[in-house]
């Protein structure tokens, strides 16, 4: 448990974790309150997460990321949070970083974290993440996620914001075909995302967009060096930009269609 006045809850979204959450909560035992909000997962998450003594679980329907964070936030119980994905590992030496941050009271109210990623038991050192970083811990009461973006959501600081030393663990790579799945549904939001503010699919975009994705992160930005791991992530990173436009242009051809019908 965390010392001194400030208290710490800690939040995390979950779908279909089970394999992974299980390490999640064991690293941040430390903490005083465990919440998660869990979109109905079907694997044993969510009976997982019912039986296990320090968490508590509510089920709520996803609509997006953004949405879902959001109403993660306002269920805490203190004002300072420790916001994870459920395949994220907090080290021993994280974790004293993290009590030593709250308990001296700075005026910094938002830390980005660092993220040291996992290709399932292997690290990965570059493949356009090496410079990867979130913010993780914050004050619940200084902060909200922008409703500018449903995917890879932003937080709206009110306040300074500082970076820890530390780095968080994400086995982010857990098989080829959870990893495809999620760059797919990735992909598939930020059409959406994309569609809502008016941009306009485009063929040419959609043939250079997903190139330079897998140049700058397998070539620029050093892939290579992860060798098949590299080319494997940077493949379906790529594969995710692509499935961003085709659902772009689904979503312009449903529109036009109902226009239509419409059409007196």
């Amino acid at each position: 448990m965390t010392t001194g006045t400030e208290k710490l809850s800690a939040l995390i979204i979950t779908y279909n974790e089970i394999g992974y959450i299980e390490k999640c909560i064991e690293s941040i035992s430390f903490v005083d309150e465990i919440l998660v909000v869990d979109s109905f997962s079907t694997d044993g998450t969510y009976e997982f997460l019912v039986a296990h003594p320090k968490v508590k679980v509510i089920q709520n329907p996803f609509e997006n990321f953004t949405a879902q964070k959001s109403f993660a936030l306002k269920q805490a119980s203190n004002d300072w949070v420790l916001f994870l994905d459920a395949d994220e590992i907090v080290s021993s030496d994280l974790q004293e970083e993290v009590l030593d941050t709250i308990s001296a009271q700075k005026d910094i109210v938002a830390y980005w974290f660092y993220r040291q990623f996992m290709f399932q038991d292997e690290k990965l050192r570059f493949s356009g993440w090496q410079t990867d970083k979130n913010y993780r811990l914050f004050r619940k009461s200084k902060v909200k996620f922008s409703d500018c973006k449903i995917v890879h959501e932003t937080l709206d600081v009110d306040g300074d914001s500082g970076i820890f030393k530390e780095k968080l663990t994400h086995y982010c790579y857990k098989n080829y075909e959870d990893y495809k799945g999620k760059m797919l549904k990735y992909g598939r939001l930020k059409a959406i995302e994309a569609f809502y503010t008016e941009k306009h699919f485009n063929y040419i975009m959609m043939l250079l967009k997903p190139s330079w994705k897998f140049f700058n992160h397998y070539i620029l930005r050093l892939g290579i060096l992860d060798g098949q791991k590299g080319f494997t992530i940077c493949y379906l990173n790529a594969l995710g930009v692509l499935e961003r436009f085709r659902e772009l242009k689904r979503l312009e051809q449903k529109n036009k269609l109902a226009y239509y019908l419409v059409m007196p």
